[in-house]
């Protein structure tokens, strides 16, 4: 199995570059829909929440604005919300990769795959490079958009450059569609053979 993994700074397109790669060929596991997906409906993560933070975790389902709230107040908040969903996660991760095991190949979209050391060394790793002011555009259209939040995030992430050097491949994006899926193209043709 060849796990081609992306990563990147927030906004680069991460995501979307995640969806070319595997589009209807391969499983994709993306972990910001996997945290939505926990907030949505674990009672359980709700529970630890509202324990760990209580001034600000209202009603079930958890809403990200309570926890955009939470981490503005007080920067700690961010690390307990972390220890409570990255667990969670993790096992959202592992019960895709045992599920998929005799597929060819699996993309994992994974923002903070190197910081949570959840890569392997067999792994194909793409970082998405996009200029500052595309990612800034790229953000604002995001519902919900706080850029304190987003610094805050970056915080707890490797910085680009050694990002970069853990690669195997950098895509650029410049978040035209038929550029990308020609290089996307490129790329998948060159790692399946």
């Amino acid at each position: 199995m060849i796990r081609i993994c992306v990563i990147g700074d927030i906004g680069s397109g991460k995501t979307h570059i995640s969806k070319l790669l595997a589009g209807t060929k391969y499983p994709l596991f993306n972990a910001d829909y996997e945290v939505g997906k926990i907030y949505a409906s674990s009672r359980q993560v709700f529970a630890k929440l509202k324990k760990a933070i209580p001034k600000f975790i209202k009603s079930f389902p958890t809403q990200k604005q309570e926890l955009t709230e939470a981490i503005l107040n007080n920067k700690n908040n961010l690390r307990k919300i972390i220890n409570i969903i990255h667990p969670e996660v993790r096992k959202k991760m592992n019960l895709f990769l045992a599920k998929n095991k005799k597929k060819k190949i699996l993309v994992l979209d994974i923002p903070l795959l190197l910081e949570n050391k959840l890569n392997v060394p067999e792994d194909v790793i793409i970082f998405v490079s996009a200029k500052q002011k595309l990612i800034k555009k790229n953000l604002q259209k995001r519902f919900g958009y706080n850029k304190k939040t987003v610094d805050l995030l970056k915080k707890i992430q490797l910085d680009a450059e050694r990002k970069k050097l853990a690669a195997d491949i950098i895509i650029e994006n410049d978040f035209k569609r038929k550029q990308t899926r020609l290089r996307v193209k490129q790329i998948l043709d060159n790692i399946v053979i």
